[in-house]
């Protein structure tokens, strides 16, 4: 064996050691776990709470309309972005997740649960939430209201919004009128009306 032919081996063996000795001293050493008592600060916790009204980077929440569903203290009579098909198509999403249950596919409030003896919730299709402003809504859905309990701690803010927007195009298919439909599409709308009444009746007559 060459002169200092041992060095290198050796070297690596003590680091190791080291690194084995330190990495558990480090697990070893004194430490407070979550909720542990202390008798270092006066209230007795290890743990500190913020500094009154702290703010975390990104969660300022400035926007009225946008967290609160408020305009100047009242609440909302417009969504706060523009309602576009994706918003649509997610809020009929997040409805069929988190509303069916209680207030059924079409919001006539005829969900599942109300089978099984909950409480029945009132029809998205009374006069009363047709007129609502969106803000009422955003409110019940983040605070919850009579039976319904508060959804803010599960469904993310965008999400409120547009779920809304979807009881709003609900709203509007069980109550719309012809003159509601865009004259290019009143034909096939028709044509279509008719050919539903014509089978139904047809197979009245067969009974």
């Amino acid at each position: 064996m060459r002169k200092y032919d041992w060095a290198a081996p050796l070297l690596s063996l003590t680091l190791l050691a080291f690194l084995l000795v330190a990495c558990n001293g480090m697990e070893d050493q004194p430490k407070y776990e979550p909720l542990d008592p202390s008798s270092f600060f006066e209230n007795g916790m290890s743990a500190r709470s913020p500094v009154a009204n702290t703010v975390a980077r990104g969660q300022l929440q400035a926007d009225s309309l946008l967290y609160d569903g408020q305009e100047n203290g009242a609440p909302a009579t417009e969504f706060p972005f523009p309602v576009t098909d994706e918003v649509l198509a997610r809020g009929q999403e997040r409805y069929n997740i988190f509303c069916t249950a209680c207030h059924g596919y079409s919001g006539y409030g005829d969900g599942v649960v109300v089978g099984r003896g909950l409480t029945h919730p009132p029809s998205f299709h009374s006069e009363r939430l047709r007129t609502a402003p969106v803000g009422h809504i955003f409110d019940v859905i983040s605070h919850g209201f009579g039976a319904m309990y508060s959804y803010g701690d599960r469904i993310p803010v965008e999400d409120r919004w547009a779920i809304i927007a979807y009881v709003r195009a609900l709203q509007l298919s069980q109550n719309a009128t012809l003159e509601d439909v865009p004259p290019e599409v009143r034909p096939t709308l028709e044509a279509e009306t008719k050919v539903v009444t014509e089978t139904m009746s047809e197979d009245g007559s067969q009974e």
